[in-house]
């Protein structure tokens, strides 16, 4: 195929989403840029990538006709699929348990683990389609220790110049660091929880721990050295640097400058995670999954909740929210606070043989990994409207563009892609999870977690199970940093107080 024929057809595929996604790739490559600045150079970019750079790609690319919006975790079946159902025809929700799990992904099959493992209650798991079918079976695969204590700072910041007007730039800017900390040692812990439940539950979901490779362009050199002075002291130090030599000779990865190298970074089938914790949990008779359930409505019933589903009502002491993106088609007023971020995913066999199995790179705009007998690479990370969450409409122009990513760092080889497919992540505005009460009583919210699951979900979900039993045990996530009050009702919300004795918040 011809680089005119290449680029006519590139011109005519872009549909809704390649401009919103376009937006947001022109924010974060030209961040300082005035509007029209900042389109006029990303227009360039484009032109170059549509006429040059994926032209270029794809004499070595082929794509299956047709292709597969599987993702390919879940190409090869789910053993929790259609259950009960598949089975047992006739069975029927429960008319009462103790609590309700709305969502069987990473967070909810969790809660189902610690639950079993810390009560002799009820509990109910549904999920409008089969387990891990979300966002959990959709991503990458990196068990990752959260977001670095800098990016999380950074971020926390930005939001508290809004909702802490009454603090002074450096009370906010130590406050920011309050959060950051508190967030990366719940992280860290995660890690470590879900490193000793594998090895412990003799768990097969093709764990590895060999860390993950953050690609630094030159101008992002100054930034990366004080991410990494930064969590250094504040005793974090999970994240550090490694030399283009370093990340050759470790991971066949060709870099110009220094990059990001978060050390603690694990690799695994997520899918498979989620599976094995629901069949732990479930060998416990007062703990029931219902797929292809979706939840309607959560209604106060005064002492408790009835729990309306497409398959009947439940009535449920407690309810534990788990649903992520989906959040706000269940709570409406969290619509513009914790929200869907669409990204997506591709799979193909072959790739880069350099590319070394096992290990997370991700570039700037861009990740890749090898898995079994191919790559999977993906991008973007555009907000969706709430009622499109969880939408499956890969764009093929991202694909091709990543392909061109991936030959930059791992050389050029032939590449079949099988399989595309797009999933949500749920974002909060302040890019800070929410784990607590959503309503004062007994109704539970896990979310917002920013496409960092892995890094909050194993961990929240004990704290969770822990405080609705009234067990004592490490809390992670105080209700002065993670309710979900701190977006609701900023003005009322418990913040902590600011220390100046607490984590560095120098810039």
């Amino acid at each position: 195929m011809t680089s005119l024929t290449e680029t006519a057809q590139l011109v005519a595929g872009l549909r809704r989403h390649d401009l919103r996604a376009a937006a947001t790739f022109a924010h974060s490559m030209y961040p300082g840029c005035s509007p029209l600045l900042r389109w006029a150079r990303f227009a360039g970019w484009a032109w170059r990538q549509m006429a040059c750079t994926i032209p270029s790609a794809m004499t070595s690319v082929t794509f299956a006709q047709p292709i597969s919006r599987q993702p390919i975790w879940l190409a090869e079946g789910n053993p929790w699929a259609n259950h009960p159902w598949r089975d047992r025809p006739d069975a029927r929700l429960p008319d009462e348990v103790d609590v309700a799990v709305v969502g069987a992904g990473f967070t909810g099959a969790s809660c189902a683990y610690h639950w079993a493992k810390l009560s002799a209650g009820s509990m109910v798991v549904l999920d409008m389609g089969d387990p891990a079918s979300g966002a959990s079976g959709s991503c990458e695969g990196l068990v990752v220790m959260g977001r670095y204590f800098a990016l999380v700072r950074d971020t926390v910041k930005g939001s508290l110049a809004h909702v802490r007007p009454d603090l002074s730039p450096a009370q906010q800017a130590q406050l920011a660091a309050q959060f950051a900390a508190v967030y990366v040692r719940g992280a860290y812990r995660n890690a470590e929880m879900i490193a000793q439940t594998i090895s412990a539950e003799g768990y097969e979901c093709e764990y590895a721990r060999h860390g993950w490779i953050q690609v630094r362009e030159e101008e992002d050199q100054p930034a990366l050295e004080e991410s990494v002075r930064a969590g250094q002291r504040a005793s974090f130090d999970d994240w550090t640097r490694i030399e283009p030599c370093q990340a050759l000779e470790a991971a066949g990865m060709r870099l110009d400058w220094p990059a990001g190298f978060s050390q603690g970074a694990a690799h695994f089938h997520p899918a498979k995670w989620v599976w094995c914790l629901l069949t732990t949990a479930l060998r416990q008779p007062r703990i029931a999954l219902f797929t292809r359930t979706r939840v309607l409505r959560i209604e106060d019933a005064g002492d408790g909740y009835r729990v309306h589903t497409t398959r009947g009502t439940i009535r449920a002491r407690t309810v534990i929210n788990a649903v992520e993106s989906y959040t706000a088609m269940l709570h409406p007023e969290l619509a513009d606070l914790l929200y869907p971020v669409q990204t997506q995913a591709a799979f193909g066999t072959g790739g880069p043989e350099a590319l070394r199995p096992q290990m997370g790179y991700s570039s700037k705009r861009a990740f890749y990994s090898r898995i079994g007998r191919g790559v999977i690479f993906g991008s973007d990370s555009t907000r969706l409207p709430a009622h499109q969450a969880g939408r499956n409409r890969p764009a093929r122009f991202i694909t091709k563009f990543v392909i061109g990513e991936l030959y930059r760092y791992f050389g050029r080889a032939p590449l079949h892609v099988t399989h595309e497919w797009s999933a949500t992540a749920g974002f909060t505005t302040d890019e800070f999870p929410v784990v607590g009460l959503l309503d004062h009583k007994r109704q539970y919210i896990i979310g917002g977690m920013c496409g960092s699951g892995t890094g909050v979900s194993f961990n929240a979900a004990r704290c969770i199970v822990q405080r609705i039993l009234g067990r004592d045990g490490p809390d992670d996530y105080p209700a002065e940093y993670f309710a979900p009050s701190r977006l609701l009702d900023p003005r009322h919300h418990p913040w902590p107080a600011v220390n100046p004795a607490g984590p560095d918040a120098r810039q």
